[in-house]
């Protein structure tokens, strides 16, 4: 079933693919483009250099009008990322 949020999911992923964020790479998982895999890798010259950092993103029928959900799986340490889940909504919105 086609919804405005999984069109504009497709959109972006396709995007994604034509011009990747330098650190940063994401997919939709194989049989679901509402939920993503994502690695962030740690930038040069910070205390996260080197580290590789593995997520979950969940997107709601709501998106983009309502921020996906952010779940870190790998162990880490930041300020603005609690144990558990992190909504992207709340800081950056």
């Amino acid at each position: 079933m086609s919804t405005p949020a999984r069109r504009r999911l497709m959109r972006d992923f396709k995007r994604l693919q034509e011009d990747p964020p330098v650190g940063v790479s994401g997919a939709p998982s194989e049989n679901n483009i509402m939920q993503w895999n994502a690695v962030i890798f740690g930038p040069e010259g910070t205390p996260f250099e080197d580290g590789t950092f593995k997520l979950v993103i969940e997107f709601s029928e709501e998106y983009p009008n309502k921020p996906p959900t952010v779940r870190f799986l790998s162990k880490m340490f930041h300020p603005n990322v609690y144990a558990d889940v992190y909504n992207v909504g709340v800081e950056f919105s």
